[in-house]
């Protein structure tokens, strides 16, 4: 099964843009959409048209502000966030057998310190919802943008950025916990160290000089190891400032 997720930054926009023509070739089973900025009224038709079996929605109150969408080749029974107070539109949870699927937009926290706080909530009701269900023995996996880069080589200048929200020291540690709690970040299970972005500034030129950051990830539990085949980030895939990410798994 082929598992994707993409921020758009603005579902409408990438839609004008032509931005999925690349689904006719890497056909995935799911399509995790962050950052549609959309209700439901306002959704493009075209993409009702891209053949998917199941679309869900969880928009946000405050208009062309955050949002997610998955677009499902299978059943599932899909919920909006159980374990925070979700109108801000940023949580879609599939269960479909033993398998809880998330595909989630992390808040940023790089407006002010209110914000930070609300972020590390939000990380810290996800993470005791996560152990909840693992005591249950669900197989997990989480995909979305988690807005913070993990290690120095998830981002092209870690010094520079030492103090900017998506590389704190407790944004990081978040990580860490998330790992030492029975979870696996993918693209390093199967790449080791190798250096690869998923978002990049729409200033200096940041794309073209790959000056970017590893900000989103699939993480899945660590009963899923031995089914997970691949991981990847399609970095030539453009229309956002974001590309996608994806993993390859037996489900």
């Amino acid at each position: 099964m082929k598992l994707i997720s993409w921020n758009v930054n603005g579902l409408r926009a990438a839609v004008s843009k032509d931005s999925f023509a690349w689904l006719d070739s890497v056909k995935p089973d799911f399509l995790g959409l962050q950052e549609t900025k959309a209700s439901e009224d306002k959704i493009p038709s075209e993409i009702y048209s891209l053949g998917f079996k199941e679309i869900n929605i969880n928009s946000a109150a405050r208009a062309g502000y955050s949002g997610v969408m998955s677009l499902v080749n299978f059943d599932t029974l899909c919920t909006k966030s159980l374990f925070f107070d979700d109108n801000e539109g940023r949580v879609l949870e599939h269960r479909f057998g033993n398998v809880v699927l998330f595909n989630i937009y992390f808040p940023n926290g790089q407006k002010d310190e209110e914000r930070l706080s609300y972020k590390m909530k939000f990380y810290a009701n996800f993470l005791a919802y996560l152990d909840e269900l693992k005591a249950q023995n669900f197989d997990i996996i989480i995909c979305g943008d988690v807005n913070t880069a993990h290690q120095e080589i998830d981002l092209k200048n870690p010094k520079a950025n030492a103090k900017t929200s998506g590389f704190l020291p407790i944004e990081r540690a978040w990580i860490d916990e998330l790992l030492s709690h029975g979870f696996i970040d993918t693209f390093r299970q199967i790449h080791g160290d190798e250096v690869k972005y998923s978002w990049w500034s729409y200033r200096f030129k940041a794309r073209e000089k790959n000056i970017g950051w590893r900000i989103d990830y699939f993480f899945i539990s660590e009963s899923l190891k031995d089914r997970l085949k691949d991981a990847f980030i399609l970095d030539e895939i453009y229309g956002s400032d974001h590309c996608p990410v994806g993993i390859e798994i037996d489900l």
